[in-house]
C-alpha cells in the first residue's frame, strides 16, 4: 500500500495552507476511482503488469508534492510497472519509490545519449511482496545483419526478468522514436517494432518463457502497419483503446508471447486519472502556481490546462495494464494422472 506519512509534513506551507486536506480528498477520490475499475477486481491467483510513459518525469519545473503521491497511488495497483520518459535526475525516481513502500523496488537505465535519445531513461518498478527479480538484466540489441538502415533501434530496449508464483516472464521496455507522421515515419517505426518482435518471439521461444513488450509504442491506429508488426510476430496486443488525453492514439501497448499455453490473459485495460486528479473543474485552483513557476501567464489556460499543466503533473498518456494467471500448479499436478 502507498504510504501517506508525508502529509503530515504539507500543515506548514504557507501557500497552500489546506494542503493536506486537499491531497487527502483527491487520494480518496482516486482509491475510490481504482476500486471501481476493474483493476478493483483482481484475481489472487495473478500478477498486473502496468506500463506508463510519465511525461518527462522530472524534467524542467518540478511536479508539485501531490502529483507524486498520485502516481504512486496509480502504480502501487500493479505488481510490476515499466516506466518510460525518465530523465536525468533521478531524485524523483528515489521519492516515488519512498511513497511505494519499503516492498516496493526499482531498476533504472542510464540515460540514452544523442538527438533521437532524448536523453531519457527506462525503470521497471515492483512489488517484492508479488514478484521476485530472477537476476537478469539487459539491453536488446539487433545483430548486424538486422540492423535497422544500418544503426541501432534510437532508445535501446530495456530487459528483466521477474517470476510470480508459477509464472516465469521477462519484460522488454520499448519508447519507439516517433519522428513525425509522414509515411517514411511510420514505416521506420513499423520496422523498428518489427525487429523488436521478432528478436522478443525468438528469445520466448529458446528461453521457453513468457516475453511481454511493454511502453510507449507510438501507435497511432489499432489497424495500421505499426501494429501489424507486433501481431505478425505471433504477440498477442489487447485492444486498450487510445491512450492518449485526446482519446485519438493508440500510442501504448503490453504485447506478450502465447507461448505454449503459459500466457492466461485475465483482463486488461487502461486507467483514466482525469477523474479524480488535475480535474477540468479544479483549475482554478492551479492557476497562480502555474503562472507564478513559469514565469508567465499561458496564453490560454481553458485550452492549456490538460494538454500542458495538468499532463505535466500527471502525463500525456494514459497508464495500461494487463493481468496474467500466475497459479499453473493444478496443470501441472495433472500431467501426471491424465
Amino acid at each position: 500500500m502507498a504510504f501517506y506519512q508525508g502529509l503530515k509534513h504539507y500543515g506548514a506551507d504557507p501557500h497552500e495552507p489546506d494542503k493536506q486536506q486537499w491531497i487527502a480528498e483527491r487520494l480518496l477520490g482516486l482509491r475510490a476511482a481504482l476500486n471501481a475499475s476493474p483493476l478493483g477486481q483482481r484475481r489472487a491467483d495473478s500478477i498486473v503488469i502496468g506500463s506508463w510513459n510519465i511525461r518527462a518525469f522530472d524534467e524542467g519545473r518540478p511536479r508539485r508534492d501531490e502529483s507524486f503521491h498520485y502516481i504512486a497511488e496509480i502504480i502501487d495497483r500493479f505488481d510490476i510497472c515499466a516506466v518510460q520518459e525518465i530523465k536525468d535526475d533521478l531524485a524523483p525516481v528515489h521519492r516515488l519509490k519512498s511513497l511505494l513502500g519499503p516492498n516496493w523496488d526499482f531498476f533504472v537505465t542510464d540515460v540514452t545519449e544523442g538527438g533521437p535519445g532524448n536523453r531519457e531513461r527506462q525503470a521497471f518498478f515492483f512489488n517484492r511482496n508479488k514478484v521476485r527479480f530472477r537476476n537478469l538484466v539487459g539491453e536488446l540489441t539487433l545483430p548486424h545483419d538486422q540492423l535497422l538502415q544500418g544503426r541501432q533501434i534510437a532508445r535501446t530496449p530495456f530487459f528483466a526478468s521477474f517470476q510470480a508464483a508459477w509464472f516465469r516472464f521477462t519484460l522488454v521496455s520499448l519508447h519507439v522514436l516517433f519522428g513525425g507522421g509522414s509515411d517514411a515515419d511510420k514505416a521506420a517505426r513499423a520496422a523498428e517494432i518489427d525487429a523488436v518482435a521478432r528478436r522478443v518471439a525468438a528469445r520466448a521461444e529458446h528461453d521457453d518463457e513468457v516475453y511481454a513488450l511493454v511502453g510507449d509504442m507510438n501507435i497511432e491506429n489499432p489497424g495500421d502497419s505499426i501494429m501489424a508488426s507486433l501481431t505478425n510476430n505471433g504477440l498477442t496486443a489487447p485492444a486498450f483503446g487510445a491512450t492518449n488525453l485526446s482519446g485519438t492514439k493508440h500510442f501504448d501497448q503490453i504485447a506478450f508471447t502465447s507461448n505454449h499455453k503459459k500466457t492466461d490473459l485475465i483482463q486488461f485495460g487502461s486507467f483514466d486519472w482525469r477523474g479524480a486528479v488535475y480535474r477540468i473543474q479544479d483549475q482554478a485552483r492551479y492557476r497562480p502556481f502555474a503562472e507564478a513557476a513559469r514565469g508567465k501567464p499561458y496564453s490560454n489556460w481553458d485550452m492549456s490546462y490538460e494538454n500542458h499543466f495538468a499532463s505535466f503533473e500527471m502525463s500525456d498518456h494514459l497508464p495500461i495494464w494487463v493481468e496474467l494467471r500466475t497459479d499453473y500448479s493444478d496443470d501441472y499436478l495433472r500431467q501426471f494422472v491424465d
